[in-house]
């Protein structure tokens, strides 16, 4: 398994929620198409921080999704909202841990 994560840093406040919408509407479908998709989680650490983990089985697709989101941002019209380039830090993943999930009202909760 291998991880991006993706930190937004400088994030228009105001335009948090369209973002957030637009990343569940456009962004989620796109990635979840790459073969070898694992999972993505988007977290508002708040203070106009985004932080994205993206999951996948190997570096290949894990860079396909950096050129996806970049894509993505600039076809959501969405520069202004993320002025900053994202950090990003990626590799393969040396420890795991998971449990079945449940979703309620949009919000992971382990079962």
């Amino acid at each position: 398994m291998y991880a991006t994560v993706r930190r937004y840093e400088g994030i228009d406040k105001v335009r948090s929620e369209e973002i957030t919408r637009k990343v569940g509407d456009s962004l989620l479908p796109a990635l979840s198409k790459l073969p070898g998709f694992g999972g993505y989680y988007l977290i508002d650490a708040g203070e106009g921080v985004f932080t994205s983990i993206g999951l996948f089985e190997d570096a290949r697709e894990a860079h396909e999704s950096t050129l996806i989101a970049a894509t993505w941002v600039r076809e959501q019209k969405l520069e202004s909202a993320l002025p900053n380039a994202p950090k990003i830090t990626d590799g393969p993943v040396v420890a795991h841990a998971s449990r079945s999930e449940a979703i309620t009202n949009t919000v992971v909760a382990l079962a």
